[in-house]
């Protein structure tokens, strides 16, 4: 909790016992008001954090992005595309590319949790690209117990999904895409969860995007701009038991846009910002009765619910431009051999309130890509990829 949320509750609880004795006095002040004024507080603090299943889908893969504040809608076409925006895969002017990604999880805690990502792509013809992904999420060992203390044995709970997308330019400037997706995700390993059986969740889901990019100018001094849209994870709920309650899939809205310019022929600096928003219902406020006061019922539907998130927040529209993450890159590349980034991600303190720094770089050497990324925490100092090297690995051919 920050200084501002300290205070705000202290001046609350404050403004309670001044008022308490005069309300009490003059019979104003029973348990229903009471209980008024405590959900008008929850109501206005806004602080909801909206959570899903399987948010590995979220995590920036690869190196290059990572260095760039996770950024990728529409920055320069590459072999990690089919993650951020796979219209861009129709752009590449290689005809086959693969790339390997490794991340530590935890490094300061645990040495076990590691997030590794493969991708790949193929170029059909001049107009279309197919590609391909593997994400696979590792939470180390894990000792299990029932309910006596006794020791059920060491397991390792994982998670993994596996990407196939189509591009294709609809004209020499603007392409779409459209991707599948099977994910599964098994953190129990089958274990008993208090009187529920568990089991590994299984689910599909699917984006769409699409990217426009254009020449401002050519020759010595050129210059391009583009801008690309996708939505991602759209589909089946997550489920680990049939006895508890299933969870959305991390739906997410993502637009961007990206400035290029040549210096001369051997410096390009490129500039991109994208925005996020989850496609996922706004938690609701309740009174004690169970009843809704504020925001709306999360029990929806995939597509029901991807709709009212843009106008169920129980803050109003104040509250959903707080869902809105911003990312902001910059990318120096000199001759196309050696590249150095950075990048600041942004999100709202009463919806998580991350905030870090990246930066990093890479070359290219022939058929060779080596990409590197390192995040700063500016707020939080536990995130999980504090002190931690990323390093991408991709060839094109």
């Amino acid at each position: 909790m920050n200084l501002k949320n300290v205070f705000s509750s202290i001046f609350f609880l404050i403004t309670i016992s001044l008022f308490s004795n005069s309300m009490f006095a003059q019979g104003g002040l029973d348990n229903d008001n009471l209980g008024e004024i405590i959900l008008r507080q929850q109501i206005e603090d806004g602080a909801r954090i909206i959570s899903t299943g399987v948010p590995v889908l979220l995590i920036a893969p690869d190196s290059r992005a990572g260095s760039m504040g996770d950024i990728g809608a529409a920055t320069t076409p590459d072999v990690n595309s089919i993650h951020w925006n796979a219209a861009k895969l129709a752009f590449i002017d290689k005809k086959v590319g693969i790339s390997l990604t490794y991340t530590p999880w935890l490094r300061d805690i645990v040495g076990d949790i590691d997030l590794s990502y493969l991708s790949a792509f193929y170029k059909v013809n001049q107009r279309s690209a197919i590609g391909g992904s593997l994400t696979y999420f590792s939470l180390g060992g894990i000792d299990f117990y029932d309910v006596n203390g006794e020791n059920k044995g060491n397991f390792k709970p994982n998670e993994f999904a596996i990407d196939l997308a189509y591009s294709m330019k609809l004209t020499d400037n603007l392409s779409a895409s459209v991707t599948g997706r099977y994910i599964r995700s098994d953190l129990t390993q089958g274990q008993n969860v208090g009187t529920s059986t568990s089991h590994a969740a299984n689910a599909f889901g699917a984006d769409i995007g699409i990217y426009y990019q254009k020449e401002l100018s050519s020759g010595e001094n050129a210059s391009s701009y583009a801008i690309g849209l996708q939505i991602a994870n759209l589909g089946s709920k997550i489920s680990y038991s049939e006895s508890l309650e299933s969870e959305f899939q991390p739906a997410n809205l993502r637009i961007g846009g990206r400035y290029t310019m040549d210096f001369n022929q051997f410096n390009t600096l490129s500039f991109m910002v994208d925005f996020n928003k989850l496609l996922v219902p706004t938690p609701a406020v309740y009174d004690s009765a169970g009843n809704i006061v504020a925001g709306m019922d999360n029990h929806v539907s995939v597509m029901q619910g991807a709709i009212q998130s843009f106008y169920d927040a129980p803050n109003g529209f104040t509250e959903e431009l707080q869902e809105i993450n911003i990312s902001a890159g910059a990318e120096w590349v000199y001759n196309k051999f050696l590249f150095l980034r950075a990048g600041y991600f942004y999100e709202n303190n009463k919806k998580g309130g991350r905030r870090y720094v990246t930066f990093g770089g890479g070359f290219k050497y022939n058929v060779l890509n080596l990409d590197i990324a390192y995040l700063v925490p500016t707020v939080n100092t536990n995130h999980p990829l504090k002190n931690t090297l990323r390093i991408s690995l991709s060839f094109d051919i």
